[in-house]
């Protein structure tokens, strides 16, 4: 089976002592795009899941330990997303393996995950520069009346027609829960558009909605952008969700409207 509740995320686990690409746990992307409307092919959207390890440990051809970083990105067009726990497992079990370079580790990683995912996945060495300034508008100090905290409610988005702007909006706020353990999800999210002017304290208010909301960070952000794309009508949007890290990993989720450009990776100071 391929679903969360059948994989390690919430159960007492076995530290890994030897590589084990069968630790991978590939869960259908179809499932819960089924949920926001989505279902089958050509997707409404780009995007990619950018991965970004900062415990990596090997051992060289004489045995001697190697630690790393590195960045891997999973297409969104993927049959398969990987979850995370096992994604932490996954790598701990290199830990105990050699290899004769960084490069073939990097070729391994590159293998195992992207027969995990159905799709070709990238490995780079290292990770993306830390944020030095706000990328927009922050819109967290706004004076708004919030008691909403879940489901997310998109009625509080809206825009105006008659305003037209090109702007980068920006929240810490985002939160939501792990769909099995329950546990706290905490991101940043940055919101690029080109269109009728967005309300950003409607934005706010739906943002916090997503507080008690039981979903994968991939799907957050999937489900962001098309009740964006739904409610305020935007020429182009980009979406894109920095989740701090857990057990040595982050994921940051991007997807926006076909022809956008990538945003430049970034870390946030939380990561």
């Amino acid at each position: 089976m391929s679903t969360p509740q059948d994989s390690s995320l919430g159960q007492d686990v076995t530290y890994p002592s030897t590589y084990d690409a069968g630790l991978l746990f590939p869960i259908p992307r179809a499932v819960g795009r089924q949920g926001i409307g989505i279902d089958g092919q050509p997707l409404p959207f780009i995007g990619h899941d950018r991965w970004q390890a900062y415990e990596l440990g090997w051992l060289d051809a004489c045995g001697k330990p190697c630690v790393g970083t590195a960045t891997l990105g999973v297409p969104c067009t993927s049959p398969h997303l990987v979850e995370s726990k096992s994604l932490k497992l996954y790598l701990n079990s290199l830990n105990a393996a050699r290899f004769d370079s960084e490069s073939e580790l990097h070729a391994r990683i590159a293998q195992d995950l992207s027969a995990c995912a159905g799709a070709a996945v990238s490995v780079q060495a290292g990770l993306p520069p830390m944020r030095a300034e706000e990328e927009g508008e922050l819109i967290d100090a706004l004076a708004v009346d919030i008691d909403d905290y879940g489901p997310p409610n998109p009625g509080y988005l809206s825009a105006d027609p008659a305003r037209p702007a090109e702007q980068t909006l920006v929240s810490h706020l985002l939160k939501s829960n792990c769909p099995v353990t329950g546990q706290p999800d905490w991101a940043s999210l940055v919101l690029a558009y080109r269109g009728p002017s967005i309300d950003p304290a409607g934005l706010l208010r739906y943002l916090v909605s997503f507080r008690e909301h039981a979903e994968f960070h991939e799907q957050c952000v999937e489900r962001i952008l098309l009740d964006v794309l739904n409610r305020c009508r935007p020429v182009a949007l980009s979406v894109e969700a920095r989740y701090t890290r857990r057990g040595g990993l982050d994921i940051n989720p991007w997807r926006a409207t076909p022809g956008y450009k990538a945003p430049g990776a970034r870390r946030e100071l939380r990561q």
